[in-house]
C-alpha cells in the first residue's frame, strides 16, 4: 500500500475552491466528502480564482498552496489532440496541476504563482468521449514508436495520475476503461509511487512511465516526489500487476559530471529490475527546456535549483509557439549529448528500446 506519511505530506486539503455545480456530479460529491473539514469557496470558474492565480505574493506559499488547496471544476472542452511522441493522442485531462513541486515543471507558467491540483468531476462524460474516440480510430495498421499495436492516449499531460489517485477515483476509472478497450492503451508519466494502483486490474491496458534522473539531481529539483530508488524498486511490482512499464529519462540536466551520474543511474536500473521488466522495457529521453518567467518565479521560492536549471553558458533562447521565452541547450552540443546518452542506454540496458530522444 502507499506509504501514508508521504501521501499525508503531499495533501492536507484545507481549502476547496469549486464551481457551483460540482456537488451535483457523483465524483464531485465523493471528493467533497473525503475532505469534510475543508473550507469550501464557490468560484465562477476553476480557471480564474482571485487571490490564487496571478497573485505574485503566492510565490512565498508555493508548497503550502500545493498541499492545502484543491480546486474542483467541470471539464468543458473535450479534445484528443494528436501527439506522436509519448502517445498518439493527448487525452482530455481529468486534472491540472500537481501536489508535487518539481522546479522545472512547465504547468505553473500558465497558472501564475500557484499550481495546486484542479480535478474535473464530470468523469463519465470524459470516459464516454474517449471510448467513442478510440472506436473511431479502428485498428492501428501501421506500427509507430508510440506502440506497434495500440493507439496510445496520454492521460496526465498536466499533472501526475499517481497523486490524483490519492483523493479521486478518476484515474482508476480510466485504467478500467483501457483494460477493456481493444486497440487502445492509456499512458502516464509519474514521479510518485502509489502502491494502491497495484490492487487494480489494468490487464496490460495502461503504460506507466516512471520518470527518472540521477538521485542527487532529483534531490535538488524533484521536490516532494518519491525517491529515485523507490521508483526503480517499484518497476517489477507494476509489471507483475499487469501494467506495461516504460522509463521517462527526463529532464536530462547538463552540468559538470552529468554523464557519470547518468551512468550510475543506468546501472541502478539494470541491477534493480528483473527479466520480465527488461523484456518489455522502453524509454523516452528528454533534455531540459526551461523558461525565463519560470526562472524568475523559482528565484522566489527555490533559488538553489536554478543553479542547475538556468545555465546561459550552455543554453540558447527559443520563443515558443505561445510566445514565451524558453531556453534550451545549444543545438550542436545537445545533438552530441543526446547521442552520448542514448549510446550509454544501449550499452547498459541493451533490451531497452529508446522510443524517442530530444
Amino acid at each position: 500500500m502507499t506509504t501514508r506519511t508521504h501521501a499525508d505530506r503531499l495533501l492536507d486539503v484545507r481549502t476547496i475552491f469549486h464551481e457551483r455545480d460540482v456537488a451535483e456530479f457523483a465524483r464531485g460529491a465523493e471528493i467533497l466528502a473525503r475532505f469534510p473539514d475543508a473550507e469550501r469557496v464557490e468560484v465562477l470558474s476553476h480557471q480564474a480564482i482571485p487571490g490564487l492565480y496571478g497573485n505574485e505574493g503566492n510565490v512565498e506559499d508555493w508548497v503550502r498552496n500545493k498541499r492545502e488547496v484543491l480546486v474542483l471544476g467541470v471539464k468543458k472542452s473535450l479534445t484528443a489532440r494528436p501527439n506522436g511522441r509519448s502517445s498518439d493522442f493527448i487525452a482530455p485531462s481529468t486534472s491540472n496541476g500537481c501536489a508535487m513541486a518539481c522546479s522545472y515543471c512547465y504547468v505553473p507558467r500558465r497558472k501564475g504563482y500557484a499550481n495546486p491540483i484542479t480535478a474535473f468531476v464530470n468523469i463519465e462524460r470524459i470516459l464516454g468521449y474517449l471510448e467513442r474516440h478510440a472506436g473511431r480510430q479502428g485498428p492501428k495498421t501501421v506500427p509507430n514508436q508510440c506502440d506497434p499495436v495500440d493507439w496510445v492516449y496520454d492521460l496526465g499531460e498536466n499533472g501526475d495520475c499517481s497523486v490524483d489517485a490519492l483523493f479521486s477515483d478518476n484515474v482508476r476509472d480510466l485504467v478500467d476503461l483501457y483494460a477493456r478497450l481493444d486497440g487502445a492503451k492509456a499512458s502516464f508519466a509519474t514521479k510518485f509511487v502509489n502502491r494502491d494502483l497495484l490492487d487494480w486490474d489494468p490487464r496490460g491496458g495502461t503504460r506507466v512511465r516512471f520518470s527518472l534522473m540521477p538521485a542527487e539531481m532529483s534531490k535538488k529539483l524533484d521536490l516532494r516526489t518519491s525517491r529515485i530508488a523507490e521508483r526503480i524498486a517499484a518497476i517489477d511490482d507494476f509489471v507483475e500487476a499487469g501494467y506495461e512499464v516504460h522509463l521517462n529519462f527526463s529532464p536530462v540536466v547538463v552540468h559538470e559530471g552529468w554523464k557519470a551520474e547518468w551512468a550510475e543511474l543506468l546501472e541502478q536500473v539494470a541491477d534493480g529490475i528483473g527479466e520480465k521488466a527488461r523484456a518489455q522495457l522502453a524509454c523516452e529521453v528528454i533534455f531540459l527546456t526551461h523558461n525565463e518567467d519560470l526562472h524568475e518565479v523559482n528565484l522566489g521560492w527555490h533559488p538553489r535549483g536554478e543553479d542547475q536549471l538556468w545555465r546561459p553558458d550552455l543554453q540558447q533562447r527559443k520563443r515558443s509557439e505561445s510566445g514565451q521565452e524558453n531556453v534550451r541547450y545549444k543545438v550542436a552540443w545537445k545533438r552530441r549529448w543526446v547521442d552520448e546518452l542514448t549510446a550509454m542506454i544501449g550499452e547498459t540496458l541493451p533490451t531497452c528500446r529508446v522510443r524517442y530522444a530530444f
